[in-house]
């Protein structure tokens, strides 16, 4: 069984339904990445996807396609993608289990590549 790179919650796999059909070009998903930026160190991206970039990894939940810069993978396994609408914004969140920090703007977050070997762990107990 492989581990699963991320999650999508349900509003998440809405969100890249509705993008995918409400866009002018074709769409087939979104591309999900870090880059260094703000004050934390290092920001998510999001790109739409109309031909996936070959080496990324690709994850299918909730019937949407989802694709990760393979830079970002240790950054991200792990991760459940939402999106939140509240009265004064709405977007895409990360719950990460490999953020360690945030910025006090929530513009940037510090993070740390995934643990590996715990991971296996993790895995190995769950399935004893």
């Amino acid at each position: 069984m492989a581990f699963a790179i991320m999650q999508l919650t349900d509003a998440a796999a809405e969100r890249i339904r509705e993008i995918i059909e409400d866009s002018d070009k074709p769409v087939s998903g979104v591309r999900v990445g870090v880059k260094n930026a703000g004050c934390a160190g290092m920001a998510y991206t999001l790109d739409y996807v109309s031909e996936p970039v070959p080496g990324d990894d690709h994850v299918r939940d909730k019937g949407v396609d989802v694709w990760v810069e393979p830079k970002a993978t240790l950054f991200l396994l792990g991760t459940v993608m939402d999106f939140e609408e509240t009265k004064m914004s709405s977007g895409f969140t990360f719950n990460n289990p490999n953020q360690e920090g945030a910025c006090g703007c929530g513009e940037s977050v510090q993070l740390k590549p995934a643990d590996l070997a715990e991971l296996a762990r993790a895995r190995s107990e769950a399935t004893a």
